[in-house]
Formats: C-alpha cells, structure tokens, sequence
C-alpha cells in the first residue's frame, strides 16, 4: 500500500519539469525496454545516451565509469608510422638485456627487478619512437618520469643506443668503483640521464603535476615559452595507492594542464600479490580520475580478443569482464584453456556458445598473451588521442601482464617482484620467444650474455634516426653552462647590518622585508619564485600580492572583495607567487619544479618556500630528499620556528625537532639564525653559492633551509670586527664579550664561560650574560651559532681528512680555541640539535634544549618549563663552573631558590 505522505521522486527535483508528459514518455520507453531486451540491454542505451550528451556539451554528471573494454575501437586506431617489425627486435633486444643485467647483478647480491619492464616495455617503446621530444626539439623538450623499477629497460635501451657499455650494465647497483649503474632513476648519481627521481612512490605522479603547471607558470611570466613541452609520467597501478599519487588531480584538471599525460601500467599486481584482489583497479582508476575532470583512455585488450567482441552479440562478453575480479584475472593468465572454459566462459549461456567457435589456442592466446599495452599499434593509438585532446590532462589506463615474455615461471605470478633471476633455460626459452639470434655457445659457463646487434646494424641505425627526429636521446638531463645571475645590490642586504633601534621585529619579518627588496632587484628579481602554503598572511606576505600578484591561469574572473585596499588579493596570468592552497606536499612539489628549471629548461629561478617550521621537514621530509636528489637549489623556510615561540597553539605547532630531521639530509645547509643581520649575510651567500661564483670545492646543488621566528626582538647591530661574515656562514662567531657588553664583573680574575645561542634562545643567553654578571660576579661572552649542522659537518670533514693524512682543525674548535672557561650551548630544540658539536668542542661541553613535547602557555612559561630560559641558563652555568671549582658549590643551590626553580 503506498503511503499518501511519503516523498515522491519527483519532489526531489529541485529543477521544474516543463513538460511532465514528455517526461514520463522518456521514462516509460526505458521501462518497456527493459521488459522486453532486458536490464543490460536497457543500461547500455542509456550510457550511450549519456555519452552522446556528453559529446554534444549538454550539461550532465559525467560517467564514472565505462565499459571494460578499449576506449578506442580497433577501427578507429590511426595506423602506426614506422617500421613495426624493426620496433618489435628493438624492444625483444631490450627485454632481454634487462633480465640479463639483473639476472647476472644478482650473483653479487645486488638484486633488481624484472617483472615491471617486461609488463612496461611497449608503453616506453612506443614513447621513445614516435612521442618524446629530445632536449633539441622545441622549448625544452618532454619531462620523462620514469617508473623507478622499470630503470633496467631504461638502461637497455641506452646500450643498445651506444650511451651505455656492457661494462656499466655489470656494474648495474654496484656504484662504489665510480662507474656503476644506480638501482633507480638518481639523478645526483647519474646526472646526464635521469632528470627525475621517482622511486619513493607517490611523488613522481605528484611532482609531474607541478612541473606541467611550472612549465605553464614559465611561459605565462615570460621567462620561457616551453608551451610545446609535454609531461609524461609513467605510474604502477599499485603505486596509485599512494594518497600523494591522487592528491593533486583535481588541480591538474582545474588549471587545464593538457601538457600532462598519465600512463598507468595496470598489470593488476603490486608487491605481494594482486591490486584490488576482489575488484578491478582499472574501474576504479577510471572513475577516480573522470570525477577528478581527466580525459581517461583505456587501452586493455589486444588485437586477438576482436573476435571475441565481433562474437558478442548480446554483450554478454563485455559483462562478464565487467565483473571477473582482477585476481582471478590473473589467475586465468596462469592456468589451461578447459579451466577458463568452465570458470569464465562456463558462466552465462551466451558464453558458453561464443566459447564453442574459439579453439583451445585462441582462448590461450587471449587470456595469457593479448593485452593493451603490449601492442604498438594500440598504445600508439593511446599515446595519440592524448596528445590531441585539449583542454583536460589525459590518463591513459594500459593493461599488461606482469613478467611478460619472462616465461611461465615469472608471469603473473605473486612473487615476480621480488624474482631477481631466470635460469638460463629460461632465457633460452625467452630467446626462441623474441626471436634473438644468440646461440646456445653464448652461455659461458652459465653466465647469461648480453646482446646486442651492433653499431652499425639496421635495429641501432633505426633507434638513433627516430631520436634524432625527435630531439635527441631520452631520457637525458642537460646540465645548462648558464652564466651566474649577478649579485643583487649591496643595498638590499646591508640595511639590516645596523639594527632596528627601539623597534621590535621578529626574524619573519626581517626575512620577508629582505625578500620584498630582493624581488625589486632589476636583473633577478623576476627569477625569484614565493611559494607559499596558504599562509602568506600569517608571514606577514600579504603586501606583495597586488605587486607580484598570484598565479593563476585564468587571471582574476571577479572583483576581489578586498579591491579597495592597498594590499588586495590580486591573481594574474604572469603573477609571480604561487599560493598552492593548504597543501605542503603541493608546495614541496612546486618548489622541486622550480629550484631545478635551471637544469630542466636552462633557466636559473631561485624559489623559497616559507612555511609553519613544524609543518615542513616532519611532513614533507621524503621530498627534501627528492629535492637533494633532484640537485635542486634554493631557499627553505621554516618560519614560526622554535618549540616555545608560537606556544598558544599546543604541541602540534611547537617545532623542536625540524633541525634534526634536516641534518640527515647532505644536501640541506640548516641555519638557525638569531638576528636580521645574520639572515641576510646567510641569503647574501646562498645566492652566492647557488646562483653565483661557487668556490672551489663548493657543490652549488644544494639548498637552505632557515629557521626564522615570530617573536618580535630588538635587532642589534651587526657587531665589528674580522670573521663576522665568515663566522655567520660556517656557523659560529661570538657576538660579545662581558666586557664589550658594558657589564661591570667586580674580580679581575672573575669566573668565565662561554654561552653558545642559536637563533631566538640568544636573547635568553644574552640576558642570562646580564645576570651572571651583575648577580654571580661571572663573566661570560655570547657565541651566536648560526649552523650547528654545518659546524659538524666541517668537523665530520676534518675527522675524515685526518684518516687520509692531512692536518686540518675543525672550524667549531678554531673558533673557540683559547676561550675561557667551559662552554654552554642552548636552543629552543631539542638538546640533540647543538649537541651535534660536542665532541669536537675542547672545553667542558653542557647544553640546555627543549626536549619533550611542546604544551599551550606564554612563551615565559613555556620556557621556564622546558628549563631554558634566562635564569635557568644562569642556574646550569653556575652548576658548571662549581664542578670545576669556580664558584661555590651553594651558589648553585642559592640560585634555584633565588629564581624559584
């Protein structure tokens, strides 16, 4: 019985039905054919419809998914220019010097993997010689990002070019004789080849993003038209789920980056065993990335399941694909023709029947070889309807099979990623497959050969003409002889060396003023890129946004709400600051892109990157190594810094440990800056260092990462004398003595210490100097330490020097020598941070740090908690001195209770 009050359907609709009579005639067509052709034949009238919709541009919600079979039909495939036959030895020449550099690195236990090329080679093969454009063709050339497990391929292919020898592929992961192979795609460690580092997975697919959007930013700004430079970023089905491969997708389709293209190998396995064992990982790709707004195209199928299709004439092939799990997809791969016989086609009727008319080797060829993506002519076709589509980046889903062509004890099989080796019968099973002419006499004493075809020969010749028409070699990073960018004016940095007077300002401000005066500079300033996390507010940034304006492809569409203000929030086409939105890894990524264009497109910019400190290196550390790895130059900031600075907002934000985390990586240069003064000799020396006239034995890959606080401080002068400079940039100077402080220390023999201070915590050392002096009769001088990791890092140097025979001091200990009395060190992290220092220090060390979690309360508070604060300080002086007999061992006992600690 219905109920007289319930909710018809169409009262849901919040949109009026002009004519409802038409409406109910569209609805009961679809009734009457579902009762007589039935639900299937129903459904697939209405996903054409909604197709031709969608072709037509009316306004509808867009399929999710399609049907699981290829976007384009084998009619509509454009045929494939080339050489087919001569395309098919070169790859059959590839697959087998793969397996035989892995299969003979594995002797010396070095391991390696198989298993991905052999699924992945006609995705790169066809790439390679028909769609990516060499560092010679226009703007820049492509952006290759390689699977990380499919380098051996990658290498193969540069021996059979002539850019690689057999001795380089005996030494593939074996690196420490200078002239071996690295397991992935490193560019620190094989410079002119690889240009992106893509094994950490997840970050190639986010990284891609940002540099097609880079590549975009450069041609909007005018720094260089690179408009016909496309990104291709080849991905593992299994490596999707990785939450950095998704989280940029919609920015990607939002801004239209056309430039981009996705290849997602879908052979249905990730490391231990199937993808989405009991769903179908290409469905859910596709429906992922069509609601992100991508063009998706489907290459699954190989030419031999046409007859199947032609069969299907009740579409009862295409359902039963539809709902076949992917493991048991695999499982087909493995097994005989009878079993596919009852378990796939045994399961509708209509199969059964098809199944009649397909003999024994027909359904083995389709179930066991016949895939998408390893057949030219389907991936060409692919790789082409990406190309021309625009306005939308386009994701190619190609299904293959894992360990492809690596015989029945590799394919498909749950362990074949961590298979290291075939036997050489299985390579002789693998060489009467390809068709190679390498004889059984080849295998001395069971070493499997490489094979090669020659320098001269048809297959080589073939290779480097496509090349060359394309561009020259790929993948290839150029290394650009670009003339260093000239020194900004003296001015800019000079004006902090006088101080601040009376006036209060944090190191935030003092690093943001220098960079609003650095970005005005007429030779470099437009190379400066800000990158800011949504954030730029809290760092005191808003005033450049109307006079650099923000990037966005589409300009500014409305009337900011702000438009009557000086500092309104202003977007353009060629604005200079990016504003990712509350997205580190996003940042991070845009950061890469640009702090390596010099290499990538020959343009030297020169990003920073300003950010929550906490929110930085704890969260985004596997990109800094990307970065390190990427050689990519420029400025890192960890703003808000400091575990007891921003303490209103509670432990998440109290950032004790973010140096830590940056002294594990070699190429972060960490500095802590205390005064305004030191942040702009540091930047002044970065730009040196990095843009500049490197010194000798100065590597210009690197890049800075500067904590910088938001307690605003009288800024002091920069004091006088030699070594300052110097002192701030190794990482440690003294900034004042008791007696160049003014303080009056009554005994001529007065007890002395030095106090160490790293960034906010000198001012506690400072006035901690106050009191020993006009309290305890205690001298003490203040050292500001700009870098305890790069005061190790000289001292890790000079350790290692030392074992080689020469004589060289560490800077920590020359600078300290003769000092009086013992030293304390103390920051506002955790004490690991100056304790980086102690052994190399020849006085009694002790430090004060903030260790433990952070907690909401005032900064006096918080730092009284901690123990590191002024009187604190004072307190761990006096214990010092008085266990060196200095002073009274019931001084230290009066000042607890004096200071009431």
């Amino acid at each position: 019985m219905t109920d007289p009050n319930a909710i018809q359907p169409s009262e849901l609709d919040q949109l009026p039905d002009r004519d409802p009579e038409e409406t109910a005639e569209w609805q009961a067509s679809l009734d009457a054919v579902a009762k007589a052709a039935g639900p299937h034949r129903a459904a697939y009238l209405m996903r054409r419809t909604l197709e031709r919709a969608e072709g037509n541009g009316i306004a509808l919600p867009k399929l999710l998914e399609t049907d699981y079979v290829n976007t384009i039909p084998t009619a509509a495939e454009p045929s494939v220019p080339g050489d087919e036959e001569m395309e098919r030895r070169i790859t059959a020449w590839n697959r087998w010097n793969a397996a035989a550099m892995v299969t003979r690195g594995s002797k010396h236990g070095v391991g390696g993997h198989i298993a991905t090329f052999a699924s992945a080679a006609w995705l790169y093969e066809t790439g390679f010689n028909h769609f990516f454009k060499g560092k010679e063709a226009d703007g820049s050339g492509d952006q290759l990002y390689i699977q990380g497990h499919a380098s051996p391929g990658i290498y193969a292919r540069a021996f059979l070019d002539g850019r690689l020898t057999e001795a380089h592929l005996d030494n593939f992961r074996q690196e420490a004789g200078g002239n071996g192979l690295p397991s992935y795609p490193h560019p620190r460690r094989l410079p002119w080849l690889w240009e992106f580092p893509t094994v950490s997975m997840g970050l190639g697919p986010l990284s891609a993003i940002y540099q097609a959007r880079f590549n975009r930013y450069l041609t909007a700004r005018g720094i260089k038209d690179v408009s016909s430079s496309h990104v291709w970023a080849f991905l593992g089905d299994g490596e999707m789920d990785e939450p950095e491969s998704t989280a940029a997708l919609a920015l990607a389709s939002r801004e239209g980056l056309d430039n981009l293209t996705f290849v997602i190998n879908c052979n249905l396995q990730r490391l231990d065993g199937p993808v989405r064992a009991n769903f179908k990982i290409v469905q859910e790709l596709e429906a992922q990335f069509r609601g992100a707004g991508w063009n998706v195209v489907k290459s699954l199928w190989g030419s031999a399941w046409d007859e199947l299709f032609q069969l299907d004439t009740t579409g009862a092939l295409v359902r039963r694909l539809r709902e076949v799990p992917d493991a048991q997809v695999q499982t087909y791969q493995t097994r005989d023709a009878a079993y596919i016989r009852q378990d796939f086609f045994g399961a509708d009727p209509a199969l059964v029947e098809m199944a009649k008319l397909l003999s024994d080797d027909k359904i083995l060829e389709c179930f066991h070889l016949s895939r998408g993506g390893h057949e030219a002519r389907k991936v060409y076709a692919a790789y082409k309807a990406a190309l021309d589509h625009k306005g939308a980046p386009t994701v190619i889903l190609a299904q293959t099979v894992k360990g492809f062509t690596l015989g029945e004890g590799f394919a498909s099989k749950n362990a074949n990623h961590q298979m290291k080796k075939l036997t050489v019968d299985e390579f002789k099973q693998m060489r009467d497959l390809l068709e190679l002419p390498i004889k059984d006499s080849d295998f001395v004493d069971g070493v499997v050969p490489y094979g090669h075809p020659g320098a001269n020969s048809p297959e080589v010749r073939y290779l480097q003409e496509r090349r060359a028409a394309l561009g020259g070699p790929a993948p290839a990073r150029r290394t650009h002889a670009l003339a260093p960018l000239p020194a900004p004016a003296e001015k800019a940095f000079a004006s902090f060396d006088k101080g601040s007077g009376t006036q209060n300002v944090a190191t935030t401000m003092a690093f943001v003023r220098l960079i609003k005066d650095l970005v005005r500079d007429k030779e470099t300033g437009r190379r400066w890129v800000p990158i800011v996390p949504d954030e730029a507010r809290t760092f005191g940034m808003e005033s450049l946004f109307p006079s650099l304006g923000i990037y966005s492809p589409k300009g500014q569409t409305y009337e900011p709400v702000d438009r009557d203000q000086l500092m309104y929030y202003k977007e353009a086409k060629n604005g200079q600051i990016l504003n990712e939105g509350i997205t580190e890894a996003g940042s991070m990524a845009d950061f890469i892109a640009a702090s390596t264009a010099y290499a990538t497109h020959g343009e030297a910019m020169i990003p920073f990157y300003i950010f929550y400190s906490m929110f930085g290196w704890q969260r985004t550390a596997d990109q800094m190594w990307q970065l390190g790895d990427q050689l990519g130059r420029g400025f890192l900031v960890g703003a808000t810094a400091g575990r007891t600075t921003l303490t209103g907002e509670g432990l998440q934000h109290a950032d004790g440990h973010s140096p830590v985390i940056a002294a594990t990586n070699p190429a972060a240069l960490t500095y802590d800056p205390a005064f305004a003064y030191e942040v702009a000799a540091i930047v002044k020396d970065g730009l040196r260092r990095m843009y500049g006239e490197a010194a000798p034995g100065e590597d210009p890959n690197v890049f800075y990462y500067l904590t910088v606080y938001n307690e605003p401080l009288p800024q002091p002068a920069k004091p006088t004398g030699l070594g300052i400079d110097e002192g701030i940039v190794k990482g440690l100077y003294r900034f004042s003595t008791a007696e160049s402080a003014g303080l009056n220390v009554a005994a001529a023999n007065a007890p002395r210490i030095q106090l160490l201070g790293s960034g906010t915590a000198i001012h506690w050392a400072i006035e901690a100097q106050k009191l020993l002096a006009e309290e305890w009769g205690v001298a003490a001088d203040v050292w500001s330490a700009t870098s305890w990791t790069e005061l190790r890092r000289d001292a890790l140097e000079a350790d290692a020097a030392l074992l080689r025979g020469e004589e060289r001091v560490p800077y920590v200990r020359q600078a300290l020598h003769g000092a009086e009395g013992p030293v304390l060190a103390v920051s506002d992290y955790m004490r690991q941070v100056p304790d980086q220092i102690a052994q190399w220090v020849e006085q009694d060390y002790s430090s004060l740090g903030a260790d433990g979690f952070g907690l909401s309360d005032t900064r006096e508070a918080a730092r009284r908690h901690f123990g590191v604060d002024a009187r604190s300080i004072v307190v761990a002086a006096l214990a010092q001195l008085a266990r060196r007999g200095e002073v009274k061992a019931t001084a230290v006992k009066e000042a607890r209770e004096k200071y009431g600690l």
